[in-house]
């Protein structure tokens, strides 16, 4: 059978998001994770499914999407079909040729696991280059995570807002709201995640942090981590980030993990000092022209 490619639509997005939890794999590299549409579906479930492509074989999903932004692919396939090379070919063919509309035409990037033949493929074809290193690390919970030594509340209905101006002080920006946490809250991978807030001796909201399980004894993200700009340099990065490595064990999550730009070396400390490990590094697939 060929391959299918399309986006998923509202009421496909349900086996979209089962496709990324049975992909997540302790032996895995970084790929995209539930939790990367979980974040997503604050601009709500209309907007995610417009986002969101699959590339199927005979009805069944082998690949999925995520247009993380006009003129980025963040793209995982099936373990099993890593290297099928019909998958592999007509996935570039979709993101080299704008008429497919996956990626328009110009400077765009494309995120995919290291060893798939799709990298191959593009570096064959010419044209596609590395963007600035990212580095993925991974912090396993097997054993029981060290408490942060400050308060960590849950977020539900009543603190949102709060969730969403920590968040907002952290991240320079004004576009995560109140009303995008509960777009969020409302998407599908959000029954098996959590927002928490950290406060300080205070009583001021101080961090703040989701965190996504793909399910029991699979690995779990953590997307967004931020500390408000006013407390910032008093350990609250770390003691967030235990709280979020802890709710994901509570979770049945095997292990935690986070993406942060290398260039960033004060959020790698940061996750280090919270028993995070640095894997390899990984570049985005860059056409530049």
């Amino acid at each position: 059978m060929a391959i299918v490619s399309g986006k998923p639509g509202v009421d496909g997005l349900s086996a979209a998001v089962g496709a990324l939890r049975a992909w997540q794999d302790e032996g895995a590299p970084t790929q995209l994770h539930p939790g990367d549409l979980g974040w997503f579906w604050r601009w709500g479930a209309e907007a995610t499914a417009e986002a969101v492509r699959t590339w199927s074989r005979d009805g069944r999903i082998l690949a999925v999407g995520l247009l993380d932004g006009p003129d980025l692919l963040r793209l995982t396939t099936a373990p099993d079909a890593w290297r099928d090379e019909e998958l592999a070919r007509r996935v570039a063919d979709d993101v080299t040729v704008p008429e497919r509309g996956v990626l328009p035409a110009g400077k765009v990037s494309v995120e995919a696991p290291t060893g798939v033949r799709l990298q191959e493929l593009l570096t064959e074809r010419g044209g596609w280059g590395f963007d600035a290193p990212w580095t993925p690390l991974h912090r396993d919970l097997t054993e029981p995570v060290h408490h942060p030594g400050v308060r960590i509340e849950a977020v539900g209905p009543e603190r949102a807002q709060v969730c969403a101006a920590v968040h907002r002080s952290a991240f320079g920006g004004g576009r995560f709201t109140a009303e995008r946490w509960h777009a969020m809250a409302a998407g599908l991978p959000f029954t098996e995640a959590r927002s928490l807030v950290a406060y300080d001796d205070r009583g001021s909201a101080v961090a703040t942090v989701t965190v996504w399980s793909a399910g029991p004894g699979r690995p779990g993200l953590l997307e967004p981590m931020g500390v408000h700009a006013d407390h910032r340099g008093q350990g609250h990065g770390r003691a967030i980030t235990l709280a979020a490595a802890d709710a994901l064990r509570d979770l049945g999550a095997s292990s935690a993990l986070v993406c942060t730009p290398t260039a960033n070396a004060g959020a790698v400390a940061t996750y280090m000092s919270a028993g995070f490990r640095p894997r390899p590094e990984v570049r985005d697939r860059i056409r530049d022209v």
